[in-house]
């Protein structure tokens, strides 16, 4: 199933479009200019993509790489996977960037993912950008966060813009794990909205390998299979 509702593809707003693209772009040619401070690695297998509660995978398999760089407080990467929407569509390549900084305690992080698709059909109109604002705050032994995104023309869609908020909290119970679960709503302007959960522990195999066991669910299991809930183990190593 796809990662959202299917709409059928009547044109984009070519020109909010390519300006969002641009901004993202010129913030990591920016970046780019500039000697970074820090550059990782991360490569992760998966036994579902699973993105906002919806499988990218129909349910299979994932491998996943990226790479991150930070300028100080900016920041750059890029992450790929393979998908399966049940089309000609077999990989999602992201492109993103920002600015992280800390106001008054609050971890803060605002920036864009551009989100391609390798072999989508003709006229699919799978690809989008979307904006970003985070914040975060440590209180106690846990972290509470709040994100929210929005795009003026989402996956799929023809000029339906979409809105995304999300809670989430993570806590360290032991040495080496970690709690952690976020509830969100999914909005689109064509009325199919539904709300996404999720709850997991990850452990610390090494300094840089992790695994990750998660349940995943939405409140429109009617929407398709991509929707039901789920249990995804995923393992993560990051260099």
């Amino acid at each position: 199933m796809n990662r959202k509702p299917s709409f059928k593809a009547t044109g984009r707003n070519d020109a909010v479009f390519a300006i969002a693209c641009l901004a993202l772009l010129a913030g990591v040619g920016f970046c780019s200019q500039a000697k970074a401070q820090d550059v990782t690695g991360n490569v992760a297998v998966t036994s579902d993509y699973v993105f906002r509660g919806v499988s990218q995978t129909r349910e299979n398999p994932a491998i996943s790489a990226g790479v991150d760089a930070t300028f100080g407080d900016f920041y750059a990467g890029g992450w790929a996977s393979n998908v399966d929407f049940g089309d000609d569509t077999d990989a999602e390549v992201d492109v993103y960037g920002g600015w992280r900084s800390e106001l008054s305690g609050w971890a803060v992080d605002l920036g864009g993912v551009a989100y391609l698709y390798t072999g989508q059909p003709d006229g699919a109109d799978y690809d989008y950008v979307e904006l970003k604002a985070a914040a975060s705050r440590a209180v106690g032994p846990a972290t509470l966060g709040v994100a929210a995104y929005w795009s003026p023309d989402f996956f799929g869609a023809s000029e339906n813009e979409a809105t995304y908020l999300e809670a989430n909290a993570a806590f360290a119970p032991a040495d080496r794990w970690t709690v952690s679960g976020a509830v969100g709503r999914q909005w689109v302007s064509s009325d199919l909205d539904y709300t996404t959960w999720n709850a997991g522990v990850a452990f610390a195999l090494t300094d840089h390998l992790a695994l990750d066991v998660r349940y995943h669910d939405t409140d429109q299991h009617d929407f398709g299979d991509g929707y039901g809930a789920r249990a995804v183990a995923s393992l993560k190593a990051t260099f």
